[in-house]
């Protein structure tokens, strides 16, 4: 049970991140799994542990990594996309 509110939280979190920043995550609904996860993974080895939390996360930390994550993933895909095929 523990694993499946980790999914959900985590989804959460990368989709709430994806909002603020006006971005789309690659990926979808994983996608936001996958942001949520390694945004509060970086946002814990960061910030530290304050604030509300939930399901092992802690909710700003979290959030504010998710969105460090999303605009680093996004700076990277825009600088690969944006490449000329000469």
């Amino acid at each position: 049970m523990s694993l499946l509110w980790m999914l959900i939280v985590g989804g959460v979190i990368g989709w709430l991140a994806g909002l603020i920043m006006g971005r789309d995550i690659p990926g979808g609904v994983i996608g936001n799994i996958v942001a949520g996860i390694l945004g509060s993974w970086l946002g814990g080895m960061l910030l530290g542990s304050w604030g509300p939390k939930v399901s092992d996360f802690y909710v700003f930390p979290s959030l504010i990594g998710a969105i460090v994550l999303i605009f680093i993933v996004s700076l990277i895909l825009r600088s690969v996309g944006g490449r000329s095929r000469s």
